[in-house]
């Protein structure tokens, strides 16, 4: 009977060691779900595409009874719709143990994909730069904001069209057109370049110009050139050379032209006593018995000529041929008309210096203002001569006026006192210019006996030149 209740209490011993060591085992397991995301915790997945979930790895870990291996289940929350732009959330939850572990991830459904232009062409179709291209149509598609043909840019470039559109998330897609003109844009091209100098001159010509295309096509004929100048008058000048197609489309070049002072030659002042005959308004019917007269002492002088007879324009010819300078005295003479304005009196006098070319092979930079430039009779143009006098010093030209007058433009016709008013004016200077009008038969019928006069009494006949010494009256205008 003590057996077996002794059996019976070892067997409650035990069974109560069992329990409390299991008890204190179960007290000690901290087993809990640890999570951790395969891949970025950032995605960015494109607009129209499948996500595919990297996914995450799950598993217990802790104490336990014993070893063992267990990867608990993983709950997933959120969803991300790629046919939806936007950010969206997944959560990746385990548990262990009624112990949860938790990782998100975010998602941004993107779109980064340009749209795409398409072209079309049309079979044979042929243009020129001058008529201008004739679009023959393009399409503009995107995978998120469907057509967007309408909203497509084309922008000419050379011989290119290029097109660009852009989506509502702003993706640029670009498409070029090489358009094969027939005849191509043209270039032009400016003889001497785009900036030139030239002295101040009665006349200006263009240095030139030409356009081609790539083709070789010679477009010059099609150039326009814009702009003016005032070739007298220093400045700069601006002239446009375009060439303009169908479409006013246009090519253009720009030239400068600065007009500067034109050069003279250093004044050389003889130190002999000189006589300088000088002859105004001519050439006229007593132009040539005066040319005689100087032939035969072999004098030269100076003809200041303009254009009032026709019947003896081959005098200048022949003076010039003979030694004697050609001046210009302007063509007409006409006061009120030359001295009205500027541009006037160089339309004259260029009629004159042409003339002068005519009949000799030479242009002249000799001159004399009609009534001298001291004249008082422009000054129903108040500052004519003094401006003309710098544009005459801009030009280069040597104006000349007198400091003895013969008196025949109006104070006397009698040869006697024509030779009184020469002989006893210039006996009060070294250098001499005289005034007389080779018109005048009584002013030429007193050459001979100035002349004789002159020689006997040690004084040298020359021709003014562009060295010579000038008599400048002052400007009363």
């Amino acid at each position: 009977m003590r057996r077996k209740r002794s059996g019976a209490l070892f067997v409650l011993f035990i069974a109560a060691c069992v329990t409390v060591g299991f008890a204190i085992a179960l007290a000690r397991d901290d087993r809990h779900a640890e999570i951790s995301l395969l891949g970025s915790e950032y995605m960015t997945v494109e607009y129209g595409t499948e996500f595919e979930d990297p996914g995450v790895v799950a598993k217990s870990v802790g104490n336990s009874f014993g070893t063992f291996k267990h990867s608990p289940k993983v709950e997933i929350t959120g969803q991300v719709d790629t046919m939806t732009l936007g950010d969206y959330v997944l959560e990746y939850t385990a548990t262990v143990r009624d112990k949860s572990a938790s990782v998100s991830r975010r998602v941004s459904v993107v779109d980064t994909t340009p749209p795409v232009i398409e072209l079309k062409h049309t079979e044979g179709y042929e243009t020129d730069w001058f008529t201008g291209y004739e679009e023959e149509g393009y399409t503009a598609t995107d995978s998120h904001d469907g057509d967007l043909t309408g909203q497509v840019l084309c922008t000419e470039q050379g011989d290119s069209i290029i097109y660009t559109v852009s989506d509502a998330a702003g993706n640029e897609a670009f498409a070029e057109r090489k358009i094969e003109y027939t005849v191509a844009r043209p270039e032009i091209f400016l003889t001497d370049g785009e900036e030139i100098t030239v002295p101040a001159s009665l006349t200006f010509t263009d240095p030139g110009y030409s356009a081609a295309d790539s083709k070789g096509n010679d477009l010059t004929d099609r150039v326009e050139v814009k702009g003016s100048i005032t070739p007298y008058k220093l400045g700069s000048y601006q002239f446009e050379y375009t060439i303009t197609n169908d479409k006013g489309d246009k090519v253009t070049k720009t030239r400068t032209v600065e007009v500067v002072k034109a050069e003279k030659p250093e004044v050389i002042k003889p130190e002999e006593k000189t006589i300088y005959l000088t002859f105004d308004d001519g050439p006229g019917p007593y132009t040539g018995q005066l040319l005689d007269i100087l032939a035969k002492y072999d004098v030269k002088a100076t003809f200041f000529v303009t254009g009032a007879d026709s019947d003896y324009f081959d005098m200048i010819g022949r003076a010039y041929d003979e030694g004697h300078t050609v001046g210009v005295h302007t063509y007409s003479h006409n006061y009120r008309k030359i001295y009205q304005s500027e541009q006037n009196f160089f339309e004259d006098f260029c009629k004159v210096e042409e003339l002068i070319y005519e009949q000799t092979g030479s242009y002249t930079k000799i001159c004399r203002f009609p009534g001298g430039s001291s004249n008082t009779v422009s000054a129903f143009n108040p500052g004519i001569m003094s401006r003309l006098v710098t544009i005459m010093n801009n030009l280069g030209y040597c104006y000349f006026d007198w400091n003895v007058s013969s008196g025949d433009a109006g104070q006397t016709n009698s040869t006697r006192d024509i030779i009184y008013n020469i002989e006893s004016g210039c006996a009060q200077n070294v250098l001499n210019v005289v005034l007389q009008h080779d018109i005048k038969d009584y002013s030429v019928n007193a050459v001979e006996e100035v002349i004789i006069w002159g020689l006997n009494n040690g004084y040298t006949f020359r021709a003014l030149d562009e060295t010579s010494w000038g008599s400048h009256h002052s400007l009363f205008n």
